[in-house]
């Protein structure tokens, strides 16, 4: 972490964190989920099929299987066989599976069918772990939620809003940093900079609009090589929501 980021106190690190947040909301107005659903369980099915692989790939296989599958009762009743062909693009399909059969059950078992709209409910599914939950709440249901995916996880450490070796950790630095009901734009905002600006390898620093806001020592410049570090700074994010083997 820079001098800067470790002289920088509590206030002044919302403040700053109030003016990423404005800068970034002007540099990406139409900043939204790119995952496609129209309804709660979609959503669910959809964001589990996301762990490590992209929003289009997804999109892609969900188009097709969305029109056949609308209910829980209906992922409940599929082959495991049968939804691992179906998902297999979207790699780790086997663990994709399980999770997604058994969080069909036990929406039936425990929920009527229907999706819940607490955390607490949403983690004790299967598959289910806290960062898709909190995509489930802030986009299906509107309730504020941020949600640490691997963009949110760079980006937020790369800015010095957050510091911590579990994305647990740096959600809870972010919720404390940010108003409550900025929580879902916030995690939206974060992923469209990581994924147009701020990327994992080489970052485009010189096009970044939040750059003089932004204490990382390693910005790249135009024409320049960008360094490798000899190890990250921290892990990547992990949790139930991930299958087994994934980062």
């Amino acid at each position: 972490m820079s001098p800067r980021a470790k002289a920088e106190s509590p206030a002044e690190k919302k403040a700053r964190g109030r003016k990423i947040l404005a800068i970034l909301a002007k540099t990406y107005p139409d900043a939204r989920i790119e995952l496609r659903s129209s309804t709660p369980l979609e959503l669910l099915v959809a964001t589990i099929l996301s762990a490590q692989c992209t929003d289009e790939r997804v999109n892609a296989v969900t188009a097709d299987l969305f029109p056949r599958y609308r209910t829980a009762r209906d992922w409940a009743a599929i082959e495991p066989a049968r939804l691992e062909q179906e998902i297999y693009s979207t790699g780790f399909y086997k663990a994709k599976a399980r999770s997604i059969l058994g969080m069909a059950r036990a929406l039936l078992e425990r929920h009527g069918g229907e999706v819940p709209r607490t955390a607490e409910e949403l983690t004790a599914l299967p598959g289910v772990g806290r960062k898709t939950a909190s995509v489930v709440l802030g986009n299906a249901f509107g309730i504020p939620a941020l949600a640490v995916d691997t963009h949110v996880f760079r980006v937020s450490q790369r800015l010095g809003l957050a510091r911590a070796e579990e994305a647990d950790e740096v959600n809870d630095q972010l919720c404390a940093l940010w108003p409550r009901e900025s929580w879902t734009q916030a995690t939206h905002l974060l992923i469209w900079h990581g994924r147009r600006t701020c990327f994992a390898r080489k970052p485009n620093c010189p096009a970044c609009t939040v750059r003089a806001l932004c204490p990382w020592p390693e910005k790249t410049v135009e024409g320049a090589p960008v360094p490798v570090p000899a190890r990250p700074p921290a892990r990547p994010p992990s949790g139930r929501a991930r299958p087994k083997g994934r980062k």
